[in-house]
């Protein structure tokens, strides 16, 4: 199935040279849910993934299993990663590869639900096109709402956010280089 449950944190926990201890201090996280989550018994949240990935200085969707590479890279709908908040009022799954020099994703954000609690930034730029619903798209001090079919891509340096100030979920896809989610 799609969720997350074979992740990638103990191989890039020990090239960095830090213990488990080491990692889950610096990520405010438990030295338990770490290793649950190496181990894959427990699903992580978003938030607990951003962390990881943070310390870890990695992409989050990095943190994921992959198959070998290949020429040519089929990710069947039900086989994407899947990540999502707690409340799952976020969800994104990864319709590409890992390791590409793009990353796509499809995000679902429940009504009046944030991407994230403050605006984040991270090296890379993005484009984002809503598939179904109307996105509110905070870049800096701007907010741009999209509907569906509508796009906006910019400099993901400058902090920003997804929002849903609507009554029913938004669908959308994100086009991400290099990789940072």
């Amino acid at each position: 199935n799609g969720s997350v449950t074979v992740t990638r944190i103990r191989e890039y926990r020990n090239l960095r040279g830090l213990t488990v201890r080491q990692l889950a201090d610096q990520a405010g996280l438990s030295t338990g849910l770490i290793s649950q989550v190496e181990r894959g018994v427990t699903d992580p949240s978003l938030e607990t993934m951003r962390r990881i990935a943070e310390v870890l200085d990695i992409p989050l969707f990095s943190l994921f299993q992959d198959s070998d590479d290949q020429t040519v890279a089929v990710i069947r709908r039900d086989d994407r990663y899947r990540i999502s908040t707690p409340h799952h009022t976020i969800t994104y799954t990864r319709a590409s590869p890992g390791g590409a020099k793009l990353e796509v994703l499809e995000g679902t954000l429940e009504p009046g639900a944030v991407s994230s609690d403050t605006p984040r930034s991270h090296p890379s730029e993005e484009c984002v096109v809503v598939l179904a619903g109307r996105l509110n798209v905070e870049v800096g001090e701007q907010t741009h709402v999209l509907k569906t079919g509508d796009s906006c891509h910019f400099d993901s340096n400058i902090p920003h956010r997804f929002r849903n100030d609507g009554r029913n979920p938004v669908r959308f896809m994100i086009s991400v280089t290099p990789p940072s989610y």
